[in-house]
């Protein structure tokens, strides 16, 4: 049966032939009908495609209005690292939220913006924003991975659209935001040039190692700037850009190699480099560098986080950690390793002359013994000592198994040393099993040594092939015997500045910042002991005493209106006392007595004007007990204040800092701000050098500074601080020691750097019997200053107009005579050498304050003693009138 739409169209229409009124035939093959709903079919497509070009349309003109304006990007302005370099130049520190250093455009090397485009995007130059071809291909992809369920979307973006996501949008994985990402990427071709976002672009990424962009990539991984890399390199930083973790160098470098060796072969393929340039690169090994790691870095520790916390006081955190700040501080990396050195070796000395505390923990010896020894967590602070387990011990020594499964020997006076440890309810000294702290060597073991000799038979992979062996690593070896070591219990801090201008050259705030981030140079309020007497004796000098004058070491009662009791000073010997000696001895030898007497007689007023006058105190009280060092202090504050010794009674203000700049080059900060008026010259015509106006504070009398210096010097020959004459040149120091041993303490200085050591327990318990300042902090203030000075001139102290050096007796204080036995010279003012006065009344003032009363009604005595003043001196022997002149012969033979 025939359709009869099919038949009326076939039959002739009326007013015409058949022939003349039909269509030509187009012979379709199969049913008509067929192709009538594919017309139709056709025909809505048509009409669907419109309208969803139409819908797409109004759909990405709505979603344009909301995606952020690409105005943002002129103005960007990106987090960058703050960086700390020392006094040298040298890079000790950074501080960032993002690790990046930010390079302009014409700064970056052309081959490592031609392996960052063959890597991510060979068409970049060329499209408009969007790699059409790539998009397809990234859906495609994303399809599959849907349909498998084996990976997420992959949209195929471009340089540009990557810039789009990273700086203006999210990184959500949705139709929506690939969308946004295409208006933006657009959008940003219009605005900007090719060169601006791939600036954008290498400045933004993250390339793993909390490295954001290609100059800080390329400090962290390669420690090079962007023109010092090669083109491995160049194509390594790039090899990292599609996932940083998935080809860490550290973890996954076999991966990192594969991904490099690709970047180049793309770089071939895209006639950026030849063939012969790339196989080169291929065969280079993977080198990367960890910055900011060694001793000098460590040993910065304390510095810095002192530093990190007056930045953050004075700029905020924010500022500091992402405003690119250019700090310029004070340390100097030499002294500051010495000042660790030196701290440490003390520490260690005095914890070892106190005995072994016992193992660090326990585990079951035998099988299993390497992984349980690896398991154990060491105290803070052990450095490069290693951890050991005692596997067999007798009184010959002892064997250590260390982590790597190697063995050790401990000598037998380890042993030895070990026995001190006696706990209750169990054998004493080592045991085996137990868990020790051990320093030791290792040697370097050639890959020739270490490797193990070839099988017969190589071993062969499933296909039968060869298998090749893996190459031989170099490994470390322990060589010689070990010493038993523990982290120190007992802790301390070194500080040395500038006297001169005030910059903190080293500080170390302790044994060390990983036991404890405690800094005791600046955060420890202890007590001053014998080093606050140069400044008692300073003042005395204010009132008209003079280096020799002599005063009565005796014992006497003084009445403490703050404790409301009578004061009964002694000196470090108990029972020891000297009779009538010159200030000089009394300094040297530290005598207790005679400060206080000093003190008293001077009256503690001036005393505690002079401390504060010279920022040692804040506010001292004028207590009896105060001349002795019973006053708290932080040990930077004492340090501040001897540094008027020897910079002829000027204040200074200990600084961090030389200069902050922030990220444009504008200077934020200078610790000099003195006006320069000759600097800035165009060209040197000849001229000397400007001179700088000296805006120090003057706090104390140049004359009387170096009295106090020359004074100083004399602890340093004969007295307290004698352990630094092994140094060799010429020093000035005082040794301290608090009640009861508490904190050991010395100060000192030469012409140009002051140092400051103090020692003590944290929780403020005794140091133990004898353990004073000149032999524990004694020691470290000498090998700190012989590191220190060991390449500079010995340069004597500098001597100020208004000195008169003359010969006295040492003993006496008076011109030599013939029962001289020992001749010094001394320091003077004109006029007040030995036979003549030139301070007769008050009216002779000395003190920068300009205060010279001394508390009471009557002048200064300098004669030594005064019946009336010494009216409360309990006698030593039984006629309080008649001082022993024998004693003092016998008992300073050992200094004169």
């Amino acid at each position: 049966m025939v359709d009869k739409r099919y038949r009326e169209a076939d039959e002739p229409r009326s007013g015409g032939s058949a022939t003349a009124g039909r269509l030509p035939s187009l012979n379709l093959p199969g049913p008509p009908w067929v192709w009538v709903w594919l017309g139709r079919l056709f025909i809505l497509g048509i009409v669907l495609a419109i309208v969803g070009i139409i819908v797409l349309w109004l759909y990405f003109a709505a979603l344009g209005r909301t995606v952020p304006s690409v105005e943002k990007l002129k103005l960007y302005e990106p987090p960058i690292t703050s960086r700390v370099h020392a006094g040298d130049g040298t890079l000790i520190a950074e501080f960032a939220d993002q690790h990046r250093v930010f390079v302009p455009y014409e700064s970056i090397p052309k081959h490592v913006i031609e392996a960052f485009v063959a890597a991510e995007d060979k068409n970049f130059f060329s499209h408009h924003g969007l790699d059409y071809v790539g998009i397809a291909r990234g859906g495609l992809n994303s399809l599959k991975n849907k349909l498998t369920g084996s990976g997420g979307l992959q949209g195929g973006s471009t340089i540009t659209q990557q810039v789009a996501k990273n700086m203006l949008l999210t990184r959500d994985q949705n139709l929506t935001r690939k969308a946004k990402e295409a208006i933006v990427a657009q959008r940003m071709e219009k605005e900007f040039s090719k060169e601006n976002i791939l600036e954008l672009y290498l400045n933004e990424i993250y390339l793993g190692g909390r490295s954001y962009g290609v100059g800080s990539a390329a400090l962290n991984y390669f420690n090079k700037s962007l023109p010092e890399l090669d083109l491995s390199e160049a194509a390594i930083l790039a090899s990292l850009a599609k996932a940083p973790s998935a080809v860490n160098p550290y973890t996954n470098p076999e991966r990192l190699l594969a991904r490099r060796n690709y970047v180049l072969g793309r770089m071939v393929e895209d006639g950026y480099v030849t063939k012969e340039e790339a196989d080169a690169a291929k065969a280079l090994p993977l080198t990367t560098t960890r910055r900011l790691k060694g001793p000098e870095y460590a040993a910065a520790t304390y510095f810095v986080q002192e530093l990190r916390r007056d930045l953050i006081g004075s700029y905020g955190e924010d500022t500091l950690e992402q405003g690119g700040l250019s700090i310029r501080s004070t340390i100097d990396t030499h002294l500051q390793l010495a000042a660790q050195e030196a701290l440490q070796n003390g520490l260690i000395a005095y914890d070892r002359r106190h005995g072994w505390r016992g193992p660090v923990a326990t585990i079951e010896p035998g099988d299993g013994a390497v992984e349980a020894l690896k398991a154990v967590q060491l105290p803070g602070g052990y450095g490069t000592w290693e951890a050991a387990m005692v596997q067999d011990v007798s009184s010959k020594g002892a064997v250590l198994l260390l982590t790597d499964g190697a063995t050790i020997k401990l000598p037998a006076e380890e042993v030895q040393w070990a026995a001190t440890f006696k706990p209750e309810g169990a054998k004493p000294g080592l045991q085996v099993g137990q868990v020790v702290l051990a320093e030791l060597k290792r040697k370097v073991l050639n890959a020739a040594e270490s490797q193990a000799p070839p099988p017969e038979t190589p071993e062969l992979d499933p296909d039968g092939n060869p298998i090749d062996a893996p190459e031989a690593q170099p490994v470390l070896v322990p060589v010689g015997n070990a010493i038993l070591r523990q982290v120190p219990e007992v802790d301390g801090a070194l500080v040395a500045l500038d006297p001169h201008t005030g910059r903190i050259l080293a500080m170390q705030g302790g044994y060390s910042f990983f036991k404890s981030s405690f800094n005791r140079v600046t955060q420890a309020n202890r007590q001053t002991g014998s080093s606050f007497k140069p400044f008692v004796y300073a003042a005395a000098l204010e009132k008209g005493y003079t280096p020799a004058t002599r005063m009565l070491d005796a014992p006497f009662v003084s009445f403490d209106v703050s404790t409301g009791d009578y004061w009964r000073p002694s000196n470090y010997t108990e029972g020891q006392s000297y009779g009538l000696v010159t200030l000089r001895v009394a300094l040297e030898k530290s005598l207790n007595q005679v400060t206080a007497r000093v003190a008293q007689d001077i009256g503690m007023e001036a005393v505690s004007d002079l401390a504060e006058r010279m920022g040692v105190y804040k506010d001292l009280p004028p207590y009896p007990a105060m001349s002795l060092g019973s006053g708290d202090t932080y040990l930077i504050d004492l340090v501040r204040g001897y540094a008027a010794f020897v910079n002829g009674g000027k204040k200074v203000t200990p600084t961090l800092l030389d200069r902050v700049q922030d990220r444009h080059g504008r200077t934020m900060f200078r610790h000099d701000t003195r006006p320069c008026e000759g600097c800035q010259v165009e060209e040197w015509n000849g001229e000397g050098p400007p001179e700088l106006a000296d805006t120090r504070e003057q706090v104390l009398d140049p004359v009387i500074a170096y009295q106090i210096t020359h004074m100083m010097e004399g602890v340093v020959e004969r007295g307290t601080g004698r352990r630094a004459l092994k140094v060799g040149k010429p020093l000035a120091a005082k040794t301290g020691t608090t009640n009861d041993y508490r904190d050991a303490i010395m100060v000192g200085f030469s012409p140009d750097l002051v140092v400051g050591v103090r020692v003590g327990f944290d929780d403020n318990h005794p140091l133990g019997e004898g353990e004073a300042g000149g032999s524990v902090a004694g020691p470290i203030f000498t090998e700190f200053m012989e590191k220190a000075l060991a390449d500079q001139a010995a340069i004597p102290f500098r001597i100020p107009p208004g000195v008169r050096l003359v010969k006295i007796d040492a003993r006496t204080g008076e011109l030599p005579g013939p029962e001289t036995g020992v001749i010094i010279d001394e320091a003077f003012r004109p006029g007040t050498e030995p036979g003549l006065s030139a301070f007769s009344s008050s009216d002779d003032c000395l003190s920068i304050s300009g205060d010279c009363s001394t508390g009471g009604s009557s002048p200064p005595s300098v004669s030594g003693f005064d019946p009336e003043r010494d009216s409360g001196v309990v006698p030593e022997t039984a006629d309080p009138a008649v001082p022993v002149e024998t004693a003092v012969k016998k008992d300073l033979g050992d200094i004169y």
